[in-house]
């Protein structure tokens, strides 16, 4: 079947290091890291007292909701997507629908790990106290998952698909491919596609438990995210949220939007936990065979890769990534694409990081650099013999990107692998 192209026309992005695209994009040119010491987190005991959090005063939020939407807000992961999804919006030149009748052809797939975590807890507290009356009318709607794409799809008016998917940190990348199929099939125009993840303790705890967070750095952050490092010694907790306009090609042309790249194609799958794989462990041939999948369906050819953003938390599971692309790709040592990982400056932003780091990769081809990996000096000593040292740049380099692939590896052996291509 004859697939429809299919376009970036808007970024939106609430990053640690940014709160618009310019911002962001300063910052990431620069290697400017967003992880901060949080003391809450010191007095809440934990080994890692450092995050990736973006950063902003509540008067900001009157730039995108109303007085009334405001009453009661405590959800982070509601905050931060709105305001990725509306920048995104405006970016593309799109105004929100003010008529009674739906936008059929427009639509919003949104994604989250868990939404409204403080609004939670706040109604847990007032229904063990008998105080259930007290709870308020839109408790649901900030902690119900779909909650942000429902917002977000209420606020445009769209009357195509308004769903929310999760797929842990998978969950950004899947959802920009999920609204590439349905317009590439047809069933759609304009989807505004992304994730959001909530900040905060009771969403990073769980992990500081498991003992895979950094716990060295509380006094320098920004040097603790740490991928391919041969120091590397966990991931840093983040959070914000990513957006992105997609549209098919058609629709673009016809409306004259400006158009940031092109996605060719990509591939969603599971590992099954099998092989190797496992609840937080990745199966290699699964890791493998989604990238292949993701080149044969964008139709080109391995050795056309000229970046890699890759997912590589700064665990030990990175040079088994490195691996796999080597063994998916087909190509090692001086052969092999540029790589970075924006995890380096904003940590890892869980269910928000594939929607946050695809707006990195696409101002990448847009704007024709790759960006530099901080705190990779020290390459880890099973990475060097597979690939080139260059290839993983430590300051930003300008180079004109064709293609760039994008990869998400989330807890439950689930993957995601997405092809970006500069629009001409």
């Amino acid at each position: 079947m004859n697939k429809r192209r299919v376009v970036i026309t808007g970024l939106g992005v609430v990053s640690p290091n940014g709160m618009t695209v310019s911002e962001f994009k300063d910052a990431m040119y620069n290697g400017v890291s967003g992880i901060r010491f949080i003391e809450q987190l010191k007095e809440l005991k934990f080994s890692c007292q450092i995050a990736g959090l973006p950063n902003y005063n509540k008067d900001y939020l009157n730039n995108y909701f109303t007085s009334i939407q405001q009453r009661g807000l405590n959800a982070s992961g509601m905050e931060y997507g709105v305001i990725a999804g509306l920048d995104a919006w405006k970016d593309a030149g799109l105004s929100t629908n003010d008529s009674e009748i739906p936008l059929w052809d427009v639509g919003v797939i949104f994604g989250t790990g868990i939404l409204g975590v403080d609004k939670f807890r706040d109604a847990i507290y007032k229904v063990d106290d008998g105080n259930v009356r007290r709870l308020g009318s839109t408790t649901v709607i900030q902690t119900m998952a779909s909650g942000i794409s429902a917002f977000l799809g209420g606020m445009l008016g769209c009357g195509n698909v308004v769903t929310t998917n999760s797929s842990a940190c998978s969950t950004g990348t899947e959802a920009i491919l999920m609204a590439y199929d349905r317009i590439a099939s047809g069933n759609a125009e304009i989807i505004l596609a992304g994730s959001t993840s909530d900040s905060g303790p009771y969403v990073w705890g769980g992990f500081d438990a498991m003992r895979i967070l950094p716990y060295k750095y509380n006094d320098n952050p920004t040097e603790a995210s740490r991928p391919m490092s041969a120091t590397a010694s966990g991931f840093v907790p983040g959070s914000g949220a990513g957006a992105l306009v997609v549209e098919s090609l058609e629709s673009a042309q016809k409306r004259g939007a400006k158009i940031y790249a092109e996605i060719l194609g990509g591939h969603v799958n599971s590992g099954g936990q099998r092989n190797g794989g496992s609840m937080t462990a990745p199966n290699s041939e699964a890791v493998q065979y989604c990238i292949k999948k993701a080149v044969q369906n964008s139709n080109i050819e391995a050795k056309d890769i000229d970046l890699i953003n890759g997912h590589l938390t700064a665990t030990t599971k990175d040079s088994s990534e490195i691996l796999n692309w080597c063994e998916a790709l087909g190509v090692s040592t001086i052969d092999f694409p540029y790589i970075n990982s924006l995890k380096s400056m904003i940590g890892h932003c869980l269910a928000a990081s594939g929607s946050i780091e695809s707006v990195a990769t696409v101002l990448q081809l847009k704007e024709g650099f790759v960006f530099g990996n901080i705190n990779c000096e020290d390459l880890h000593p099973d990475i060097k013999p597979l690939i080139d040292r260059d290839k993983v740049p430590t300051q930003t380099i300008d180079f004109n990107v064709k293609i760039a692939a994008k990869a998400s590896f989330g807890f439950g052996d689930v993957n995601a692998c997405i092809i970006f291509k500069e629009y001409s």
